[in-house]
């Protein structure tokens, strides 16, 4: 669908709402930054984008955050980012957004899970303020654990 990639990361102000319209093209995205045991199809992204609280952002062709606020909690339910588009401050500006648009909506307190095996994706929450706070025993498809971070919506 997307062969073509922009020569640069778009501005944050790009960023725009993710709606149930998008699933297919999230599913593409999320197929190329996730190992096929954790994809998650078009339907299923639908389904989450359709939850009470649920919400999302969307870089075009490039990445999108799910989120989902309950009472004062939000929680991430995947951050995808495609592989030539990382390092270049995307996952920062989708997170950041996020976590502006979960304080919106009532969050106090932001929480996700990351592998263990996940240190690019552990050193992006790091540098966004989130503390490990859990663990996850087996939690992925490859046996691997899961870190429980969090951090407080408004910093």
């Amino acid at each position: 669908m997307w062969s073509r990639l922009p020569s640069a990361l778009p501005p944050v102000h790009e960023l725009r709402a993710a709606l149930p319209a998008d699933a297919e093209a999230l599913a593409i995205l999320h197929a190329a930054s996730f190992p096929a045991a954790e994809r998650w199809g078009a339907d299923a992204i639908r389904l989450m984008l359709e939850m009470p609280g649920a919400f999302g952002l969307l870089s075009a062709r490039l990445g999108f955050i799910l989120c989902r606020v309950v009472v004062d909690e939000a929680e991430v339910l995947t951050l995808a980012v495609r592989p030539e588009a990382r390092r270049m401050g995307l996952g920062a500006a989708l997170l950041g957004g996020a976590l502006g648009l979960a304080a919106a909506r009532g969050g106090a307190r932001m929480f996700l899970e990351v592998s263990a095996k996940n240190a690019a994706a552990q050193a992006l929450y790091a540098a966004a303020g989130f503390s490990v706070v859990g663990r996850r025993r087996r939690y992925y498809a490859d046996g691997s654990d899961a870190l429980v971070l969090s951090r407080d919506c408004k910093a």
